[in-house]
């Protein structure tokens, strides 16, 4: 009798087992079929406001289209890297921009938070609490740290979607025509589709200072369309990226320098009056670690 039962008992934990390594692969297809070839449409409303000031302007409805390549950097049992590449201008001299970078973690506890004002809080979350979860961390477009949240991805009902909460810096469509609020808190949705993808966003515009609660100013929503194209479309980018790739893997080389330490993180806007980004897209300089590590180092405050 006792046999059956202990026969029973691990036959419930192999089956359960298998159950996770099973889920684990359908969460790593669903983060890998966000890479390829993509038509973009992106598209963001202001919807409501809350503003007291009469004279208060809500953001201009934004809609746009890119080309953009998604390319796969790293693909281990626990991690998966994309790097995305927009595709601009004339086709017969298209112009590459190194765009955003989104790191996927299964069941890592390593947080680097959002608070506000270039500030980034370590977070070290419990096992229990990631179990099964994968973290989405989305880097600058100089791989400094953007946002980071856990959460697990749903197949149910034949989607495939994860849906996480986290605290952001404002997009570039925001920062550079307005200073009235300081963070962006992101819901985020990434659903695998049969067309390609949706980055879905319903957002708080959060004005945000020490000891104080938040206050939310206005509210968005973003509806991001990747549909999914030939892989030669993008050959530009492609090319692209098999030229660069030793540079910026230099470049996260150091920022994973930066965030074994596990401190909270300070970085400045500026150096001599110039973004880090505009250091790191030049094609001639900062081709070597040392380089590299010196001008980041004078981003990274202490």
């Amino acid at each position: 009798m006792k046999k059956s039962i202990l026969l029973t008992s691990l036959s419930i934990i192999l089956a359960i087992g298998v159950k996770a390594q099973n889920k684990k692969k359908q969460d790593q297809q669903a983060i890998k079929d966000m890479c390829g070839c993509y038509e973009v449409g992106f598209n963001f409303a202001e919807t409501f406001e809350y503003s007291e000031d009469s004279t208060y302007v809500p953001s201009k409805v934004k809609h746009a289209k890119a080309l953009e390549w998604v390319q796969l950097v790293n693909d281990s049992k626990d991690k998966i890297s994309m790097q995305h590449l927009l595709i601009v201008g004339p086709k017969e001299h298209p112009h590459i921009v190194k765009h955003w970078r989104q790191d996927w973690e299964y069941e890592n506890t390593d947080l680097y938070v959002y608070d506000h004002d270039n500030k980034w809080t370590y977070t070290s979350l419990p096992k229990s609490e990631v179990k099964g979860q994968w973290s989405q961390i989305v880097f600058q477009v100089d791989d400094s740290p953007r946002y980071a949240g856990s959460a697990s991805w749903v197949h149910v009902d034949g989607k495939s979607y994860w849906e996480n909460t986290t605290s952001a810096p404002l997009p570039r469509r925001e920062y550079t025509q307005r200073s009235d609020y300081n963070v962006t808190t992101r819901r985020n949705r990434h659903e695998i589709t049969d067309k390609g993808w949706l980055h879905i966003q319903d957002n708080d515009k959060v004005i945000r200072e020490d000891n104080k609660e938040d206050i939310i100013l206005a509210q968005e929503k973003g509806y991001n369309t990747y549909v999914k194209v030939d892989d030669s479309k993008c050959k530009s980018a492609q090319e692209y990226w098999e030229k660069n790739k030793d540079k910026w893997a230099l470049v996260r080389t150091k920022w994973d320098e930066v965030f074994s330490k596990n401190k909270d993180l300070k970085l400045e806007h500026k150096v001599d009056n110039k973004e880090l980004y505009k250091y790191l897209f030049d094609e001639e300089a900062y081709q070597d670690q040392a380089e590299i590590n010196v001008i980041i180092d004078k981003f990274v405050k202490e």
